[in-house]
């Protein structure tokens, strides 16, 4: 069985810095690609807070899964990347805002350096709604 894959492209997340979709749809799944603290509208990051960059990253990912027929209640893996693990606590402050019980699974890895200098970049895949 060919399931269709279809892409996602929304003005209300930032557009993708190269040759990748935001997210790409197959069955009843979405999978996005990773987000950076992006303002929509300008392209540049939002802060130079991590705080701030990952409640970015949320809307911005929200936007995509609201784009694709999901939302975050239906993520099911959270994979974040951070350039510095010490914040480790902030960044789940964030997660905790915008997440609810029975959290996603999750990795989360620190990373030399993310796409303009972020401080964090998150991906998720999640359940689209029938």
């Amino acid at each position: 069985m060919k399931l269709e894959r279809t892409a996602v492209e929304t003005p209300t997340a930032p557009q993708a810095i190269g040759p990748y979709s935001q997210a790409i749809c197959i069955g009843n799944m979405v999978y996005t690609s990773g987000q950076i603290p992006l303002d929509p509208a300008t392209g540049q990051i939002v802060s130079s807070d991590i705080e701030h960059q990952t409640e970015q990253v949320f809307k911005n990912l929200e936007a995509v899964l609201i784009s694709a027929g999901s939302n975050l209640s239906q993520i099911i893996k959270i994979t974040c990347y951070m350039t510095d693990l010490s914040a480790f606590s902030l960044v789940n402050k964030v997660f905790e805002k915008y997440l609810a019980r029975p959290y996603p699974a999750r990795s989360c890895v620190e990373v030399s350096a993310l796409p303009k200098d972020s401080l964090v970049e998150i991906e998720a895949v999640a359940l689209i709604e029938q």
